[in-house]
C-alpha cells in the first residue's frame, strides 16, 4: 500500500473526526435503529430505512479514515529542513507575474486541501509546478485559462 502524505494538522483533524464518528455518530445511529425497530413493521418503516442508510455512511467513513490513517506518512512542516526548496508542507509566497497579485499557499495532502484557506493539494497542477523551486524561481502552471507564471517570493516551513 502506498503512503499518503499528510501534515500533522491534517492527521489530527482526521483523528478527531474518527473519534466523533465512533463515540457520537455510531451510538446515535444504533439508538435510532432501535427506536425504529420498536415501531413494528420494518418493510414500510421510513425511519428504519433512513437510520440504516445513515449507519452505512458512518461505517463507510470510519473505514475510509482508518485506512487513510494507516497509510499516512505524517509530515511536520515546522521540522523540515529543505534548504529553501518548496516541498510537501511548505508555505509558499507567490507573485503572479502578469497581474502582480500576491498569494500564499501551503502544500498539503488531499484531505486537507481548502483553496479558500490557502491549502492546496500536493497533486494539484500549481503544487506540482512549485515542488523543487526556490525563492526567486519562476513556476509555470498550466491552468484551464492558459499558462500562468508565478515568481516564488518566499518559502517557509511553519
Amino acid at each position: 500500500m502506498a503512503t499518503i502524505p499528510i501534515t500533522t494538522r491534517g492527521a489530527e483533524k482526521l483523528k478527531t473526526e474518527l473519534q466523533r464518528l465512533k463515540t457520537v455518530e455510531r451510538p446515535a445511529v444504533i439508538q435510532a435503529i432501535a427506536e425504529a425497530r420498536a415501531q413494528g413493521d420494518l418493510s414500510e418503516n421510513a425511519e428504519y430505512e433512513s437510520a440504516k442508510e445513515h449507519q452505512g455512511f458512518v461505517e463507510g467513513r470510519i473505514a475510509e479514515i482508518e485506512s487513510k490513517l494507516s497509510a499516512a506518512q505524517v509530515i511536520d512542516p515546522s521540522v523540515l529542513d529543505a534548504g529553501g526548496r518548496v516541498v510537501f508542507g511548505a508555505t509558499v509566497d507567490l507573485e503572479d507575474e502578469d497581474s502582480g497579485a500576491a498569494v500564499t499557499y501551503q502544500i498539503v495532502g488531499e484531505d486537507e486541501a481548502d483553496l479558500k484557506h490557502g491549502l492546496i493539494n500536493v497533486s494539484s497542477p500549481i503544487a506540482r509546478a512549485l515542488i523543487g523551486k526556490e525563492e526567486g524561481d519562476t513556476a509555470v502552471v498550466q491552468a484551464p485559462g492558459g499558462e500562468r507564471r508565478y515568481e516564488v517570493v518566499g518559502v517557509k516551513y511553519i
